[in-house]
């Protein structure tokens, strides 16, 4: 029985019901109430957050997100890089078999960039100065680094994943038209997390120009404002040696500025970046890799003996997404991508409100520093969820 003290407000209810209308108006104006007040406060739980996930590969950002008991992933796409877009498709693949979600859709996206290419790169690089990450096109390090290069090949080739190949195969269709179609049947409500090249999400907007519109916000992994090295001496320094010298370049949208220029002037309801400049404050450490693999859940199992020294970028995203409170520091701010060939090709540009030139730019809140303890702390809380199975529809 469920005793009528939770409720405090519900004789106030009834008697506000009773004092109006006839005696059998009156029981019809009280009676929902009393039903109401007697559902328990779990039967009547908000719906699970709706969310897709774009991304150039897989890991334990999408872990995060996958695991977390009030979300319902509709669906991962794939877009070359980090890697090319069929290798990432199987690391995903894979990625929801550890979960135990192959529910989840995976969906095979774009593998070029809208007009950058390889071969663009490489002449832009004999113009201006050699880029510190290339992502499928990195042949090799052009200074000394402790992360092991990976191996380079072409698009159609897929290596042995390290935790395995997948066993099953991606849904049909392709991701622009699958992100198209799941935010029309759910207009208003489906987060998008990118953290990879915007391809995809470019490709969707040309496709249907309501595509930003009718989804409810996107949070994105990309861009440079002044990021800052916070832990010197460590491995994930290494990654700060671009920012020095060329502090608004960041790879994931280098790597096609055409595609992130079209998505940073859709007509979103609400964008959230999340550039470099909170990473520098994070590493995937040996001792915060030992704390996340310690449990014996599937995930945990799989980050075992995976490479370290990384900053955490996706994980901010997806972390911020979960809990907007995890944010100690944001500012508003109008943001585009330089789009003309030059020195500055791929570059963030940005604009204090009221300042910006009009041409279609957004307003976003742009992340600049994070709650890492807290954020590391729901990391390892996640990494050890048992893997819980598909969600009710």
């Amino acid at each position: 029985m469920i005793p009528f003290s939770r409720f405090p407000s519900f004789f106030r209810i009834v008697r506000g019901a009773e004092r109006a209308g006839t005696p059998r108006g009156r029981r019809r104006a009280w009676l929902p109430a009393l039903l109401l007040a007697l559902v328990p406060v779990a039967a009547r739980a908000e719906p699970p957050r709706l969310v897709l996930l774009d991304d150039d590969g897989f890991g334990l950002a999408q872990w995060m997100v996958i695991a977390s008991p009030d979300v319902r992933v509709l669906g991962i796409t794939s877009v070359s890089g980090d890697v090319w877009q069929k290798q990432a498709t199987a690391q995903q693949l894979r990625g929801v078999e550890i979960a135990g979600r192959t529910d989840i859709p995976v969906v095979a996206g774009a593998t070029y960039p809208l007009l950058n290419s390889e071969a663009l790169t490489e002449r832009w690089e004999a113009l201006y100065g050699k880029l510190v990450w290339k992502g499928a096109w990195m042949k090799r390090w052009v200074e000394p680094t402790e992360q092991k290069l990976p191996p380079y090949h072409g698009p159609d080739v897929v290596p042995d994943l390290p935790e395995g190949n997948p066993t099953h195969k991606a849904a049909d269709g392709i991701a622009a038209e699958f992100l198209v179609r799941t935010v029309r049947a759910h207009p208003g409500q489906v987060s998008i997390i990118a953290t990879g090249p915007f391809t995809n999400l470019a490709l969707a907007q040309r496709l249907d120009p309501e595509f930003a519109s009718l989804a409810k916000e996107l949070v994105y992994m990309g861009g440079s404002l002044n990021p800052r090295q916070r832990l010197p001496g460590t491995a994930a320094e290494q990654f700060a040696r671009e920012f020095s010298n060329s502090p608004r370049r960041e790879f994931n949208i280098r790597f096609d500025p055409e595609a992130a220029s079209i998505v940073m002037r859709a007509p979103w309801r609400r964008i959230v970046m999340v550039p470099v400049d909170p990473s520098t404050q994070t590493e995937l450490s040996p001792a915060l890799l030992a704390r996340l693999s310690a449990a014996d859940t599937p995930v945990a199992r799989a980050l075992r003996g995976r490479p370290t020294g990384f900053p955490l970028w996706d994980e901010i995203a997806a972390a911020v997404w979960l809990d907007p409170s995890l944010i100690r520091r944001s500012h508003a701010a109008f943001v585009d991508t330089n789009t003309q060939f030059g020195p500055g090709y791929g570059d963030i540009l940005s604009w204090t409100p009221g300042y910006e030139p009009g041409l279609g730019e957004q307003k976003e809140q742009v992340v600049e520093e994070v709650d890492v303890p807290r954020m590391e702390a729901m990391m390892q809380r996640l990494v050890a969820r048992p893997a819980s199975g598909a969600p009710s529809r």
